[in-house]
């Protein structure tokens, strides 16, 4: 482990319970980017005259946008600071929102939501260093979880609401609300946040200073074993997120705010999976954490994969299963996230933002692929989650077992 991943991190600027509050609605704002307007995306593709395919666009280039954006926002932040950076991408964000609500085609509505995904790369990649300025590595992942928390709340709410919103009144005003969302982010971070980078990196951003972060980032075993948990651990929620209203609403025939309330039940359950993470780390620490969400992760998966396998195709087929699935998923990400950044004090927002470039290529890979294989059945979603249980099973117990840092547990 090169010295200066022993660095100790920054004193915290803020009061906890503020600091977590910021955390949560930074991250946040990537399910009120998702999650709230899922509900209204069969009925904005019919509305638009759009291919299921054109849909998916929506959410995949958003996501494209998101990871391809934070290359270059992570560095910036190490050169100018987390504040600025978080400024400019949530006014950015905001006005993204409403050009989408506003969009006249669909060609429109992916642009604007492309916009608002390179937008959305600022508050989430800050977020995630803003943790590693503050705080080492194993406290790191106790303040994530907690912040991840905060995210479940929001997620919570995100589909309901979005369901509502569109049963109401229709699919724009669930475009419009994110915009609701991000001003009020904005308005917390230009009166409460202070700076959190103690020391500035002057030459983040050359050419040549570049390529040698991200080469040592990438070179680094610890960041690897922790990217690839947590990329593997995103697509199976992506994959979930990307076709579960389609197989809801149009196969299983939930109407939209039935379908809201089987998000909520989901977000519920990555919600007790962060309150378990944070009972775990102290007694097993996060190798040992990771290595027991594993479990509930592959169960999950694999009993979602073998009922579709045998021809169930039911509701409770699918949120059973998830359940489990998404209990690990709140161990996975609080733990994963703060792990990849760890090692890397002088340079958590080039590390952050190439952890979640990888995360979002793999969620436009899968984006692009469920768009073309949806088939009017559960079996899409069932066997996608499936397949990434095992990837998260293996590289849980493996790669961040032989690479994951001890320090600090």
């Amino acid at each position: 482990m090169p010295p200066s991943s022993l660095a100790p991190a920054a004193a915290p600027v803020a009061s906890p319970a503020l600091i977590v509050l910021t955390l949560a609605l930074l991250l946040g704002i990537q399910p009120v980017t998702t999650d709230l307007y899922l509900p209204a995306l069969p009925a904005l593709t019919a509305g638009f005259g759009a291919p299921v395919a054109h849909a998916q666009l929506t959410l995949t280039a958003l996501l494209l946008a998101f990871g391809l954006s934070q290359l270059l926002l992570g560095p910036l932040s190490d050169r100018y600071g987390r504040r600025p950076v978080l400024l400019c991408g949530l006014a950015a964000y905001v006005v993204a929102a409403v050009g989408g609500a506003l969009a006249p085609s669909m060609e429109w509505l992916i642009g604007w939501r492309t916009l608002q995904g390179a937008a959305m790369g600022a508050a989430v990649m800050a977020a995630r260093a803003i943790v590693r300025d503050l705080y080492l590595p194993a406290e790191g992942a106790r303040v994530m979880s907690r912040a991840l928390t905060g995210l479940g709340v929001i997620a919570c709410l995100c589909a309901p609401l979005g369901g509502l919103l569109s049963d109401l009144a229709n699919w724009r005003v669930a475009l419009l609300a994110p915009a609701l969302f991000g001003a009020g982010t904005l308005a917390l971070v230009a009166l409460r946040f202070e700076e959190s980078l103690a020391r500035r990196n002057p030459e983040a951003l050359a050419p040549r200073t570049l390529l040698r972060t991200w080469a040592m980032v990438l070179r680094h075993p610890t960041f690897l074993a922790f990217c690839a948990l947590t990329t593997a651990s995103y697509a199976v929620l992506f994959t979930f997120l990307a076709a579960s209203s389609f197989v809801f609403i149009q196969v299983l025939g939930l109407t939209k705010t039935q379908y809201g309330l089987v998000m909520l039940w989901n977000s519920l359950a990555y919600i007790a999976g962060t309150f378990v993470c944070r009972y775990w780390l102290p007694r097993h620490g996060v190798r040992g954490s990771i290595a027991r969400g594993a479990v509930l992760t592959l169960s999950g998966g694999t009993l979602m994969g073998g009922l579709a396998l045998a021809g169930v195709q039911s509701v409770a087929a699918i949120v059973g299963p998830l359940t489990l699935v998404m209990l690990g998923h709140g161990v996975h990400q609080p733990c994963g996230q703060s792990g990849a950044v760890g090692p890397f004090p002088q340079a958590a927002g080039a590390a952050s933002a190439l952890n979640g470039f990888v995360m979002m290529l793999a969620a436009f890979g899968i984006g692009g692929w469920l768009g073309t294989h949806l088939d009017g059945t559960v079996r899409p979603l069932a066997y996608g989650m499936w397949f990434w249980s095992v990837c998260i099973a293996l590289i849980g117990w493996t790669l961040v077992q032989k690479y994951g840092e001890a320090r600090g547990e």
